[in-house]
C-alpha cells in the first residue's frame, strides 16, 4: 500500500512520493499570533499533526515545519490597543497557541520557524526577485509583477481577469498593474520596521512563508499543507516568489488543503461573530475530544461543528476507553497495525471516518475476546490510536478525571465506599441517595460482579 494524497494543483489523488528517497519535507503554515486562536485555526494543525504521524511510520526522516507569523498589520493593531510592543503581544499568544495545541495532542513539529528571525533570508529573496525582472520598486513599497509569470494562477486555476474580480486586491496607484502583490512595504515611524536597501520597512504576509521554507527546507519540498481559504491568495502568491527566485524550479510537489469549518450551517470567521475559541472550547471539554471531533470528517470536506458533535465523540472515545479499562492490566504485544484495514484507510487520503469504523471493530474484537485473543486486539486498539493521537491515556484516569469544579477522586471513592457498607448493612435507601448524589454531580455508578466501577458523564 502506497499513500495516496489529494493534490490541490492537479485536482486529483496521488500516489507521494518523496523528492529524496525516505526523506519527507512537509510545511504548514502556522497562525498570525494576536489573539486566543479558534477551532478553525486549530483543524489544519491537528489535520497535518496526524498526517505527520503517518509519514513517520512510512519513512525514515520527516522534516515537518510550521511558522509563527510574528509581524503582521493585525499585531500591530492589538499591540497598539493594548499599548504594548509587538514583540511582548506577539510572543504572549504564540505560547497561547502552543498551549492550546499540546492540550490537542499534537507533536512539536519538527522545526517552528518565527518570522521575525528571517528578515535577511526575506530582504535577500526580494533583492533576487528584483534581479530577475520580477519585482519593482514604487513609492517606498516593493511589489511583485504577476505578470512577469507566465503561469501565475496555476495552483488556484484562476486567470488574471478572475482574481481581479471580486479578489481581495489592494488598489493602489504605484501598482503597474492591479493585481500585482506587496513584498515589502514602508513603515512610518511609530510603526515597527527593518532597514532595508527600500528604506524602513516590514514584509508582506506571503514573502515571510516562502524564505523560511527557503531557509529551512530548501528550494522544493513535498507537501505544503494549510486551510483552503489559504489557496489564492497567500499559497498563489507564495508559488510565483519561490517559483521565480528559484528560476522556476518547482515549489510545492504536492498541494494538500483542509475544508472549512462550519458553526450553525454558516462558514466560521471572525467577521461574523461566530467563532470559537480552542480556549473556550477546552474548560468544557478535554482536548482529546476535540481532536477525535476535528478527525471526525475527512481533511477535505467542510464540517459542522457543534456540541452535538463534541457530545458525541466524548461517547466514542468512552466506549474505546472502556474497552481498554476492561481489558485490565493484560500486557501489549507486537503488531502490525501496517497490515489492517484501518491503516489502509489512513492511506487513502487520510481516510478517517473509515478508520473511525475500523477503530470500532478492533474495539468490539476487543471486547469479544478470549483472554488469549485480548493482548492482540488490545495492542492494535493502542496501536491505532496513538496514529490518530488518542486513546494515549490510562483508561482509569480517562473515567474519573474531575474537571476544574467537579468532585474529586477521592471524594467519588469515600462515597462509593459509603454505598457499600450501607448495602451491607440493608440500608438500600442510603444506597441509592448516593447512587443520586453523584449522578447530579456528573458521575455515573456501574455495578458488576467486579465490583463498582464509575465514570464521568
Amino acid at each position: 500500500m502506497t499513500l495516496q494524497v489529494y493534490n490541490t494543483q492537479t485536482r486529483q489523488k496521488e500516489a507521494f512520493e518523496p523528492l529524496e528517497p525516505g526523506k519527507v519535507k512537509m510545511y504548514v503554515c502556522g497562525p498570525t499570533v494576536y489573539n486566543l486562536v479558534h477551532i478553525g485555526n486549530a483543524r489544519p494543525v491537528v489535520v497535518f499533526d496526524t498526517l505527520f504521524r503517518v509519514l513517520q511510520s512510512e519513512y525514515d526522516e520527516v522534516t515537518y515545519a510550521r511558522n509563527i507569523t510574528d509581524i503582521d498589520d493585525k499585531i500591530m493593531k492589538a499591540a497598539a490597543e493594548n499599548g504594548e510592543p509587538i514583540s511582548q503581544l506577539a510572543s504572549r499568544y504564540a505560547k497561547e497557541f502552543e498551549a492550546d495545541m499540546s492540550q490537542l495532542n499534537n507533536l512539536q513539529p519538527t522545526i517552528v520557524p518565527y518570522a521575525t528571525d528571517h528578515l535577511p533570508q526575506m530582504i535577500s529573496m526580494v533583492q533576487r526577485l528584483i534581479d530577475k525582472g520580477h519585482a519593482y520598486e514604487a513609492e517606498g513599497h516593493v511589489l511583485f509583477a504577476v505578470q512577469s509569470m507566465e503561469d501565475y494562477g496555476k495552483l488556484s486555476n484562476r486567470s488574471l481577469e478572475d482574481m481581479l474580480d471580486g479578489a481581495r486586491v489592494e488598489v493602489a496607484p504605484y501598482k503597474k498593474y492591479a493585481g500585482d502583490f506587496v513584498l515589502w512595504k514602508p513603515s512610518t515611524g511609530n510603526e515597527p520596521g527593518w532597514d532595508s536597501p527600500w528604506g524602513r520597512g516590514r514584509p508582506g504576509w506571503h514573502l515571510e512563508c516562502s524564505a523560511m521554507i527557503e531557509a529551512h527546507l530548501g528550494e522544493t519540498i513535498d507537501i505544503h499543507g494549510g486551510g483552503r481559504d489559504l489557496v489564492f491568495p497567500h499559497h498563489e502568491n507564495e508559488t510565483a516568489q519561490s517559483c521565480c527566485a528559484h528560476d522556476g524550479k518547482q515549489y510545492v510537489r504536492y498541494w494538500m488543503h483542509n475544508g472549512y469549518i462550519n458553526i450553525g450551517g454558516e462558514k466560521m470567521s471572525k467577521s461574523l461573530g461566530n467563532f470559537r475559541t480552542v480556549r473556550e472550547l477546552l474548560s468544557q471539554y478535554r482536548g482529546e475530544v476535540i481532536r477525535c471531533a476535528l478527525l471526525s470528517a475527512q481533511y477535505r470536506s467542510e464540517m459542522d461543528f457543534s456540541t452535538d458533535l463534541l457530545e458525541e465523540t466524548k461517547a466514542r472515545l468512552d466506549a474505546f476507553y472502556g474497552a481498554l479499562r476492561d481489558a485490565g492490566d493484560i500486557a501489549t504485544v507486537d503488531v502490525d497495525i501496517k497490515s489492517e484495514p484501518f491503516y489502509a484507510a489512513l492511506l487513502d487520503d487520510l481516510n478517517t471516518p473509515v478508520a473511525f469504523g475500523e477503530l470500532r471493530q478492533i474495539a468490539r474484537d476487543l471486547n469479544k475476546a478470549d483472554d488469549g485473543d485480548k493482548p492482540k486486539y488490545k495492542s492494535l486498539l493502542l496501536k491505532a490510536g496513538e496514529l490518530l493521537g488518542l486513546l494515549q491515556q490510562d483508561p482509569e484516569q480517562w473515567f474519573t478525571d474531575a474537571g476544574a469544579d467537579g468532585i474529586s477522586a477521592e471524594e467519588v471513592e469515600a462515597l462509593i465506599a459509603e454505598r457499600v457498607q450501607a448495602k451491607l448493612d440493608k440500608n438500600y435507601g442510603r444506597a441509592d441517595e448516593i447512587r443520586e448524589e453523584l449522578k447530579v454531580q456528573g458521575v455515573v455508578l456501574e455495578d458488576s460482579r467486579e465490583g463498582t466501577k464509575w465514570r464521568r458523564e
